[in-house]
């Protein structure tokens, strides 16, 4: 009782809130666009449009007033700034919520012993000195800017609000290269603290993995009791919805526009799915031995209580059953060994790798919804229902 006393106790303490901390949050807090328990979605929404999105419209109708047209039918820019940006300012709140469950469920199944918490809480304070750290935000702004620098021409094509010229010797235009500078910074950033913070989880479940978990073989997850584990990779699904997005938006304009084959992106799209379901997945392995050797020594030791087991029932009521027959169906024995044969059942079908089937189904909605869009720049819509209504007849 005490033990779980000091568990609560620690995970009320932290709640493992990967997402509350860092310049970026501190700046969001000062500005009042958060706080304690109030994310205020609408006013970081609308700030985020305001300074990525609206600009372009001035800037083109301004500098470049014949580009106007291109810009608001660029899906390009949509999918940055009113489904990418939106989607991952969001998902922070879906990461924050996973993240916090994890330590309050360790202490409510008590899964640690006393012992273990004490170095569950050096982790804590590892993570929170990351969490709050400048440097990993500032390394990922600094490698935008290196990025941006090195290869914004790679960004440029002729398209009238963005460049000007010939190819090779296109030139931005202001709202070009405020879309550069800004707009696809922004959208970058966020991608990048999303995954930055993706791997401060990945820290917390490889030093999780190592500590002495109260696992049992048998327990009704058939993941010795780690499968909550398994609701975590759907955090993931945000990131991985903004980069399908602008990925497939891309890939939308290089059809339309370039005249690309849908095919032509087939080993790029299995390469994205790899590199998803890798990065969402990934640090779930981190469990996989000591869940693997759990069913291992389970089976050994089920066994040999089933063994004992089996051969005193097998004495007493197969070779020693004359004249005992009518008190079999009220003996105890064949009860217990048909529930010990469930539970060793339970052993065989556990399963060491503790992901969990709606996990894969949300990312892979997450990857598939934004290829919607490249499907539709080669098979309309019109030719899609029409084929769906022509199968209903």
């Amino acid at each position: 009782m005490e033990t779980k006393t000091a568990s609560q106790s620690i995970a009320a303490e932290f709640e493992l809130s990967l997402i509350r901390g860092g310049p970026f949050y501190r700046a969001q807090q000062a500005a009042r666009l958060i706080r304690p328990n109030q994310w205020n979605h609408s006013r970081r929404l609308t700030l985020a449009i305001a300074i990525g999105w609206l600009p372009l419209i001035p800037i083109t109708a301004l500098f470049n007033p014949g580009g106007l047209v291109s810009l608001l039918k660029d899906y390009r820019v949509y999918s940055r700034m009113l489904i990418a940006v939106p989607v991952l300012l969001i998902g922070q709140l879906l990461m924050e919520s996973r993240f916090r469950m994890v330590v309050r469920h360790l202490a409510e199944a008590d899964l640690l012993g006393a012992s273990e918490w004490a170095r569950m809480e050096n982790v804590i304070g590892v993570l929170k000195r990351l969490r709050d750290s400048l440097f990993p935000e500032a390394t990922i702004l600094v490698l935008l800017m290196v990025h941006t620098l090195t290869s914004f021409r790679n960004l440029v094509d002729v398209t009238p609000w963005l460049a000007y010229g010939v190819e090779p010797n296109l030139h931005l235009t202001p709202a070009g290269w405020y879309a550069v500078l800004v707009s696809t910074t922004m959208f970058q950033f966020l991608l990048g603290l999303g995954l930055w913070k993706w791997l401060l989880w990945a820290i917390f479940a490889f030093k999780l993995s190592r500590l002495d978990l109260r696992l049992v073989p048998t327990h009704p997850d058939g993941h010795g009791g780690l499968g909550f584990l398994g609701q975590i990779p759907v955090a993931f699904a945000p990131v991985s919805f903004a980069a399908a997005s602008v990925i497939g938006a891309t890939w939308r304009h290089e059809i339309l526009h370039h005249g690309a084959n849908l095919m032509s992106f087939k080993l790029p799209a299995i390469v994205l799915v790899a590199i998803i379901g890798l990065v969402a997945f990934g640090p779930l392995a981190f469990f996989v031995p000591r869940l693997a050797a759990l069913r291992r020594q389970g089976i050994l030791e089920y066994g040999t209580l089933g063994q004992i087991h089996s051969v005193k029932f097998h004495e007493k009521w197969i070779r020693q059953r004359a004249g005992h027959e009518a008190e079999f169906l009220a003996a105890p024995e064949s009860s217990t060994l048909a529930d010990y044969g469930q539970s060793y059942a339970r052993l065989e079908q556990m399963r060491p790798f503790p992901a969990d089937r709606g996990a894969f189904i949300a990312l892979g909605l997450s990857l598939v919804i934004p290829m919607l869009p490249v499907i539709l720049a080669v098979v309309p819509l019109v030719v899609v229902l029409k084929s769906l209504l022509k199968a209903l007849r």
